[in-house]
């Protein structure tokens, strides 16, 4: 068969080579990386270091799904006992169970006193709406002990359980339609923060930078469930400044986690 010149060879589809859009961008640190399993979902191929370091990720804030969804003590010592990772670093975030409030609370300050930094919910996986009292009751205790909460849900609903405190908070699921409630909720919470993996429109992160600044994006890629490649891709190919990319590359990530300067 011949199309207009062209052989049913020749139609045959090539592996797209995205290297030369990334560039030289290093991404130093992930802020949204899972280790485990999903009950009901295959294990990817490969886990996320591997995933990872074949994109050129430096390191890897990464909460454990056994800890949110069976055993949180457990689970995050699994985690724990992971960094430093074989291909990239783990910088650990402990996995909290909103559906036991009381049990968070113990966990945060067991994690807060190993010198863990940052805390992650699950809300969506646990059947947790924003307006249940273990949400604003883990999120108190979060401001207190001084940590960085990373979490998923619907930004339009789950910025509500986090205003008032002080808190430093990285949505996770911010997605580009939503992009203007966060934008409107940020204005006035400096401490909200929000994960780039959904933010896939032609000038969302241009917006967001415009709007808030550089300081409150965080490269995610929710590997190994997620393909980083596209988020990549949008930061390497964005109309950022370098010294912003970076930033967001991972430079708000370490500050939040690390406690490095900015």
């Amino acid at each position: 068969m011949v199309m207009a010149g062209i052989s049913r060879e020749g139609l045959r589809m090539t592996p797209f080579d995205t290297r030369h859009l990334i560039g030289d961008l290093v991404v130093t640190l992930d802020v949204d990386v899972l280790a485990g399993a999903y009950p009901d979902r295959d294990l990817p191929p490969d886990p996320a270091p591997v995933v990872l370091a074949r994109h050129g990720v430096a390191a890897a804030a990464t909460a454990g799904l056994r800890a949110a969804l069976f055993d949180m003590v457990s689970g995050n010592d699994e985690v724990l006992a992971s960094a430093p990772g074989n291909w990239v670093a783990v910088v650990p975030v402990g996995s909290l169970d909103l559906r036991d409030p009381l049990g968070a609370v113990r966990e945060m300050e067991r994690l807060a006193a190993l010198g863990v930094r940052g805390v992650r919910l699950f809300p969506d996986e646990q059947g947790v709406e924003a307006d249940f009292p273990s949400v604003r009751h883990v999120a108190r205790r979060a401001a207190v002990l001084g940590l960085t909460v990373l979490t998923g849900g619907d930004v339009r609903r789950f910025w509500r359980p986090f205003t008032g405190l002080g808190l430093r908070v990285v949505f996770l699921d911010t997605h580009f339609y939503h992009l203007g409630d966060f934008l409107v909720a940020a204005a006035d919470e400096p401490g909200f923060h929000t994960s780039t993996r959904l933010l896939n429109s032609p000038d969302a992160l241009e917006t967001a930078v415009g709007e808030i600044g550089p300081e409150r994006l965080l490269f995610g890629s929710r590997s190994p469930y997620y393909e980083p490649l596209v988020p990549l891709l949008r930061l390497a190919t964005g109309g950022l400044k370098p010294d912003e990319t970076a930033l967001v590359a991972g430079g708000n990530a370490r500050r939040l986690l690390l406690g490095e300067p900015a």
